[in-house]
Parts: structure tokens; sequence; C-alpha cells
């Protein structure tokens, strides 16, 4: 089998969290999903074209993010992930299929596809330019620009969940 892509995981990510809701470290859910989906040495240790990280911890990584975005899924610490009430909510209903689609139904997620549409439209004459008339390279920098958003968003979500002592 080929490596899935990130919506693929997304289901099996639910159930496995689902079944022992504690926290997990994300290495060891990589073996349980990696497992799932009977991936070979071989797919297991394919890189993105950058060299930089393994194809299947990238799209498990898109997977747990879109699920955060949507409520159901929390990061109790550094890699690490949780399942939350949500989360056990959505799954116990046995859904055929979890993927952007079915997460639409999440406030939470409409609201960070809505701000991701915005970062991604261009400040040309035309507002509704959308990324599919940009540059490769137009591309790359609006992508830099979304994942610094993102970033910014998780920090301060973090810094929120400080006690006052913690900034002393």
């Amino acid at each position: 089998m080929a490596i899935p892509n990130y919506q693929l995981i997304m289901k099996p990510l639910l159930e496995y969290l689902a079944k022992n809701p504690n926290e997990h470290r994300m290495q060891d859910i990589l073996v349980v999903i990696s497992d799932h989906f009977n991936l070979t040495e071989e797919e297991k240790n394919e890189l993105l074209p950058s060299g930089q990280q393994t194809v299947i911890v990238n799209r498990l990584g898109w997977a747990r993010t879109y699920l955060k975005k949507a409520g159901l899924l929390e990061d109790p610490k550094k890699g690490y992930v949780k399942i939350n009430q949500k989360g056990l909510e959505v799954i116990n209903n046995k859904p055929k299929e979890v993927n952007n689609k079915f997460l639409k139904q999440f406030d939470s997620f409409k609201d960070f596809k809505k701000r991701r549409s915005k970062q991604l439209v261009t400040n040309s004459d035309d507002e509704n330019q959308e990324t599919e008339s940009l540059s490769p390279k137009e591309m790359i920098e609006k992508g830099i620009d979304l994942l610094n958003a993102d970033l910014a968003e998780e920090l301060l979500k973090k810094i929120y969940r400080n006690t006052p002592e913690f900034f002393e």
C-alpha cells in the first residue's frame, strides 16, 4: 500500500487515541499508524523532496494539526497529543470517514480555513485572486507566512495557559 495522505490518517489516529485517552508521544503514534497502514521500511523511510522529514511523519503531523484545529485533539506538552471530550464524542458516533469535508462541521475548523484562505489571497488589484494564480515562489512565501501565523497562534495559546508566577 502507498503512504496514505493526511486525510486518510485522521480517522485511525482518532480511533487509536480514543482507545486509550491518555497523552501519547507522537513517535509512538507514528509506529501505530505505520503498522495500521502496513507500510514497508522503504515507505517509512521515504523522505520529502527537502530531505528534512519523512513523508509519513509529515502527513501524520498534518492530520494532527487539522484535528487540533477542529477542536478534537490537544497538545498537553511538546511532542505529545491527547484526544479530548469532543474528539471522543466524534469517534464514538462512528463516522464513516474523517477528512476535511467532515471537519467543516466544526466552527473552529471553519475559522481556521477562513483565516488560511485570507492569508493565501494576494494583495493585488484583484482581491479574489487565489493561490492557483501564484508563482511557485509566491506560493512558498505565502506558505511560510501561514506557518508563521499558525506558530504565533499556538504560542499565544500556550502563553495564556500559564499562571502569573510563570511570568515572574
